[in-house]
């Protein structure tokens, strides 16, 4: 009997942090969800399911621990569609546990997928997404669609989408640069009273992507711009006057296939880190919008970007950090975690549109995300006009939350607000 050959992939560069770092506090899980304006069909579902994890082969893997790294083997486990019955961005990857890192689940008339970050970012999961209700109203709606809709094509073959786009893109010859220098002061920390086990809060604001747009452009700036800066000045609002001395720093992710070639459907993001004093700086919008666009403009060059991605793969290319076992660099990834953490006071995440056939629009009202959470969190997501900031946080208190969306509400957005409280 022939013996079966198991498949094996190494974690990509961003991913390797998540399985040392994730606990019952930040399980590392995010969620996008697709709501409907028909109550779901489980059995239906399954079928989409069955059908899109045939051309995501990595959404078959099981996380294994090596000797010295984190591996991926692809599984034969088949995933099952279950109604939801699990908090916001529960745990998906537990230690020894043989899964799968990700799980698609339902509710009445949402469609929710939870992903593992070690397995994708949120461009992969979009385009699983994209994928799982293509086939999902292609089936539902058979009789009612045209038989013409196109496939989505994402011009990514099989092997392009298991893609290790860190490995691809790192150069060697970068490494005579100089390092930019960046500041290292401890920036300002959101506490709070937490929620009872672990659970988190989740406030979705729902409003016209356009009306948000046109907002933007009264501060000359982009959306995601306007909105970062909103975040900060909704910070300093509920900021404590004896911590006014400390930064509030945003980490916010950078999707880098749109500064190099690539369609993986693995990890390839970095981030930017932006910073605003408001002890030094203006407190009014304006000031905010203006020092943000410079971090913006300063940041995402190229150059900086190549250099941050050489910092990235070069200490994972050093020989004898290969040879450290594992439960060591575990422990060292930790630390590092820790004191990257205290730099950081949270961050924002603008996933972009979201497109689907048409065809599709009478069926779907709007897309969500949302992400685990040590500290209040934003995600952005959109569709057609629906435009959807999502806030989770660990903490009951929701005054930084109010004073966003009230923001927007006073400025004559008109937000529809959700939770799960």
């Amino acid at each position: 009997m022939k013996k079966k050959t198991i498949k094996w992939k190494k974690l990509d560069n961003a991913s390797k942090i998540f399985p040392a770092t994730s606990n019952n506090k930040d399980t590392k899980v995010f969620r996008l969800a697709c709501e409907l304006y028909d109550e779901v069909d489980p059995i239906v579902l399954q079928k989409a399911v069955d059908l899109t994890i045939e051309n995501f082969p990595l959404f078959k893997s099981i996380l294994r621990r090596g000797a010295f790294w984190y591996y991926f083997e692809i599984s034969d486990i088949k995933p099952i569609v279950q109604i939801e019955s699990t908090p916001v961005c529960a745990p998906i990857y537990i230690k020894d546990m043989r899964n799968l890192l990700f799980r698609v689940f339902y509710y009445d008339k949402r469609i929710n997928l939870e992903v593992f970050h070690a397995l994708t970012d949120g461009a992969g999961c979009i385009w699983f997404m994209e994928s799982l209700i293509y086939y999902y109203m292609t089936i539902k709606y058979e009789d009612k669609l045209s038989k013409d809709i196109p496939k989505i094509n994402y011009r990514a073959s099989i092997s392009q989408k298991m893609d290790d786009s860190f490995e691809r893109n790192f150069h060697k010859d970068l490494a005579y640069r100089k390092e930019f220098k960046n500041e290292h002061r401890n920036a300002y920390r959101i506490k709070g009273s937490r929620l009872q086990e672990n659970r988190m809060k989740l406030i979705e604001g729902t409003m016209s992507a356009k009306k948000i747009l046109e907002l933007s452009h009264k501060y000359n700036t982009t959306l995601t711009i306007f909105l970062t800066s909103l975040f900060l000045y909704s910070i300093y609002k509920d900021m404590p006057s004896e911590k006014t001395s400390q930064p509030i720093v945003l980490s916010v992710p950078i999707n880098l296939r749109q500064y190099y070639e690539s369609y993986t459907a693995r990890n390839f993001f970095s981030t930017l880190n932006v910073s605003y004093d408001f002890e030094k700086s203006g407190n009014e919008l304006e000031d905010i919008v203006e020092s943000v666009n410079e971090s913006f403009k300063s940041g995402l060059t190229k150059e900086k970007l190549d250099l941050h991605l050489y910092r990235l793969m070069s200490l994972e290319k050093n020989p004898f950090a290969r040879i450290i076992p594992l439960p060591i660099k575990d422990f060292a990834l930790k630390i590092a975690d820790h004191i990257n953490d205290r730099r950081i006071t949270t961050s924002i995440s603008n996933i972009g549109q979201i497109k689907m056939p048409p065809e599709f629009s009478e069926y779907i009202k709007k897309f969500t995300l949302c992400v685990s959470a040590r500290s209040p969190k934003i995600t952005l997501c959109s569709y057609k006009d629906n435009l959807v900031i999502s806030f989770t946080s660990p903490y009951e208190d929701t005054d930084i939350q109010r004073i966003f969306f009230q923001y927007l509400a006073n400025n004559g957005i008109d937000v529809e607000i959700t939770s799960n409280s």
